[in-house]
């Protein structure tokens, strides 16, 4: 069967990062958040690598703040080629004319 991971809100992830600096023993600290030391260990490196991005909500990317840009910036692009499609084809069908309907009665 397989184990169920734990999950650690963001909240429990700053604070224990925040405690860790203020504490000499990581080991005991991971001990009584009941954690390990290596995970806690990896919440720091996150934390100086991307900064306020460092636990993104599930499903989103962990970015820095210049690749969070970046990303963002990427998807405007993507955003005005849709919408540049559209307006070439919706262009395309207009510029035919309209058929001219007979109606018979």
């Amino acid at each position: 069967m397989k184990e169920n991971r734990k999950t650690y809100d963001r909240n429990f992830k700053e604070k224990a990062v925040q405690l860790s600096y203020e504490r000499d023993n990581i080991s005991q600290l991971a001990k009584e958040l009941g954690i390990t030391a290596p995970l806690l260990y990896k919440w720091r490196q996150d934390c100086q690598e991307f900064g306020t991005g460092s636990f993104p909500e599930k499903g989103k990317l962990k970015l820095s703040p210049e690749q969070e840009k970046i990303h963002e910036l990427k998807k405007k692009i993507k955003r005005n080629r849709i919408r540049t499609w559209y307006s070439k084809k919706a262009i395309s069908i207009f510029s035919k004319g309209v058929p001219s309907i007979t109606i018979y009665l």
